[in-house]
């Protein structure tokens, strides 16, 4: 069960205990800040996307932030092609609604987006479509061994 492999790991980082599970959904952004409690942007959500090989790469950014193609394209040189359902579980071990940037295969790159800084905390899901941990931009970036990167754009 991939929230056990999230919780093992945070074990062995020694913070299994912050590993927050609710009664209620929080698959999408709007459930999770309700079952948080927080605003949308405060999310961190995890998007799947081709690596344009043979693998995926993960891009985390702030629950209202949306991907900005143009941006997408001139960081890293090809176009911006959201996994399936079935190959984001394939490729990183998480079902939709639970893809987070911890416990994942090797080979798969992680990249945080600027857009989560506007934030003291955030919270990103731990495996499961009902979980998350509160964590600061810069330790979700250091715990999940991702690359800082500019790729979205914010709510107008």
């Amino acid at each position: 069960m991939s929230i056990e492999k999230v919780k093992a790991f945070f074990a062995f980082h020694g913070r299994e205990n912050e590993v927050l599970e609710f009664s209620v959904s929080s698959a999408t952004v709007e459930l999770a800040a309700v079952a948080v409690g927080v605003e949308p942007g405060m999310i961190a959500k995890t998007l799947s996307f081709s690596d344009n090989a043979e693998g995926c790469m993960l891009i985390v950014a702030a629950g209202d932030a949306k991907i900005d193609n143009r941006k997408f394209k001139d960081t890293f040189g090809f176009k911006a092609k959201m996994l399936s359902h079935e190959d984001a579980l394939r490729f990183t071990g998480h079902a939709v609604g639970g893809v987070c940037p911890f416990a994942l295969p090797e080979g798969v790159k992680v990249y945080c987006d600027s857009s989560m800084w506007r934030f003291e905390h955030v919270y990103p899901a731990c495996g499961s479509s009902n979980s998350a941990i509160k964590l600061t931009p810069d330790e979700l970036m250091q715990l999940s061994a991702a690359q800082r990167c500019d790729v979205c754009k914010l709510p107008e």
